[in-house]
């Protein structure tokens, strides 16, 4: 019987979206925004102009929704992971669906456009094939996770070549 032998693993993270309001900074805008605007409201409908009143609704009715986007959009992430075997990324969507990437890591290359500073991607690239990563990270954010995910390939082909 073939002994089992755990597979290293050289590079694991999670890559998450940064959203800088937490949830009770949410209710704290919230509360905020819906005084503001029902006191403007008020005011426009005692001197007659009652139709304001609503768009004061309405606007704050805008603003819940446009957070509750921000909120769901910021649940999606990335996992990847090299290990012996592959390198394999996991895209988590905001709806609960999951794109999966793998590839041998051998040959693998890794390429940051720094071209546009606020859209530039992180690619990975092997065997004709690519995957951009991190999209919704900070272009230092990219060149970190690039730095480390070069470092990891450097001790994968290292140990690759001691075998």
């Amino acid at each position: 019987m073939p002994k089992s032998r755990m597979e290293a693993v050289y590079f694991d993270a999670e890559l998450r979206p940064n959203r800088s309001l937490s949830p009770a900074g949410f209710t704290i805008v919230m509360a905020v925004a819906t005084a503001f605007g029902f006191t403007i409201g008020i005011a426009f409908m005692l001197v007659g102009a009652w139709p304001v009143f609503g768009f004061c609704g309405l606007e704050i009715a805008l603003l819940y929704f446009a957070f509750r986007l921000n909120y769901r959009s910021g649940r999606q992430y990335e996992r990847i992971r090299l290990t012996d075997s592959s390198l394999q990324v996991r895209r988590f969507g905001p709806k609960g669906e999951i794109d999966c990437w793998e590839t041998e890591p051998n040959w693998l290359r890794i390429e940051v456009d720094e071209a546009s500073k606020r859209n530039g991607k992180l690619t990975l690239s092997s065997h004709g094939k690519s995957y951009s990563i991190g999209g919704f990270l900070a272009p230092e954010e990219r060149l970190e996770v690039a730095a480390a995910l070069r470092n990891a390939i450097e001790r994968y082909r290292g140990t690759a070549l001691a075998r």
